[in-house]
């Protein structure tokens, strides 16, 4: 990788790690500050969910915005916004608006709609060989935010006491700014306007190609899955007995498993293959709901969220470097929107009935409902491999330096 490649993956990668600081701090307290405001406890994760929900919203979006002004301006505009809710976050804390935190969190989703296509900038510099590796580099940086993160929430969750938690969402602008300035840093060129003028192939015709299918399956649902247990777990574990500082140690073990791997997952895949990695992440994931299932110990919360982050790891890595062999540098804007927009809105939804789930049916019943999404992903990967056996290699396409 050369000398302006490895400088963006490692920007990137630090932008990562304090946007994922970030979205952990929402990740432990939002469902906990959700059910104080809320007026009704189905009602706690509603905040949360929002986030996820102004992702999907945002992501075609945002790929568009950056195919036309580049990935620097996208990129500050989404951290400009986060850093935004973030203040109003902590604005609706000291006022117990729950509204006004609903929309703190929305903002929130914008930061995370644009954040998601870092990775996918550090794999259209790299060369083809090297794009799984740039990846998960890039998604390395959130071993940052697996011992920053939790660890701002809980330094700063009784900055204002006795208002509990505003001092952890203005840590969120706090994070958010310090992203804006490293971005400055960023020399992504913008894409030429003959790039942007191309169009390529119908989204129709790239959407059939099993490769595309089995990226999308594993992308989609293996995140869905994450954002399920894991939006839940913070309301299950103070449920059965474990206070709050407890619920942010299981999310900072949940980061450790979800980013740490990064450090591997490219190599694992270019000695093993795609396939096998993905199909490792779902039997991951799978462990993660029977050692839930087995009981409620905290080591037992410590042991499946990691799980479930490693788990995660792997079908995020491989689905995204299955990705971007389906696409042509024309076609690049579009598919990734279609990715991102796929994958965020089932996210939503997943991360918007968790807590109904979780409130009307119990903390089992959020574990047994992700059996069929896993089942799916593994099939899509099966059926990928079986036809990739017998089609010749795809064509890499020629690597654009936008």
């Amino acid at each position: 990788m050369h000398g302006r490649a490895r400088r963006n993956v490692l920007i990137l990668a630090l932008c990562q790690g304090l946007y994922l600081s970030a979205a952990s701090v929402q990740a432990a307290l939002s469902g906990l500050v959700g059910a104080t405001l809320a007026p009704t406890a189905l009602l706690a994760t509603v905040p949360y969910s929002l986030i996820t929900l102004t992702t999907a919203s945002t992501t075609i979006p945002a790929s568009l915005l950056m195919a036309r002004f580049g990935r620097r301006a996208g990129f500050v505009t989404g951290a400009l916004l986060g850093g935004t809710g973030g203040a109003i976050s902590t604005f609706a804390i000291f006022h117990q608006s729950f509204i006004g935190f609903c929309l703190g969190n929305a903002l929130m989703g914008c930061f995370q709609a644009v954040a998601q296509y870092y990775r996918f900038a550090a794999a259209d510099a790299a060369e083809p060989s090297l794009r799984s590796r740039a990846v998960a580099w890039v998604l390395a940086g959130g071993v940052t935010a697996a011992v920053l993160g939790p660890s701002v929430a809980d330094v700063s969750k009784d900055l204002f006491a006795p208002v509990s938690f505003a001092g952890a969402y203005l840590a969120i602008s706090v994070l958010a700014g310090l992203s804006i300035l490293l971005l400055a840093f960023l020399a992504i060129p913008v894409p030429a306007a003959s790039e942007t003028r191309r169009g390529g192939r119908p989204l129709g015709e790239i959407a059939r190609q099993p490769a595309f299918i089995a990226a999308l399956a594993n992308g989609v649902l293996g995140y869905a899955t994450m954002t399920f247990v894991m939006t839940a777990t913070p309301l299950a574990a103070v449920a059965c007995g474990h206070d709050s500082g407890d619920a942010i140690g299981i999310i900072r073990w949940h980061l450790v498993g979800m980013f740490a791997p990064s450090f591997v997952t490219g190599s694992l895949i270019a000695r093993w293959g795609i396939v096998r990695v993905l199909l490792a992440g779902a039997g991951l994931l799978l462990a993660c709901v029977l050692v839930l299932l087995s009981g409620t110990a905290l080591w037992q919360f410590w042991v499946a969220l990691t799980l479930l982050g490693v788990g995660w790891n792997f079908m995020y890595v491989g689905g995204t470097s299955l990705l971007t062999t389906t696409y042509r540098p024309e076609e690049r804007a579009k598919v990734q929107a279609t990715n991102e927009f796929l994958t965020f809105g089932v996210v939503a939804f997943a991360s918007f009935s968790s807590g109904g789930v979780f409130g009307l049916a119990g903390w089992q019943a959020v574990n047994y409902a992700v059996l069929p999404l896993l089942l799916t992903a593994a099939s899509a990967t099966l059926w990928y491999a079986t036809v990739s056996r017998s089609a010749p290699a795809p064509a890499t396409h020629p690597r654009s330096t936008s």
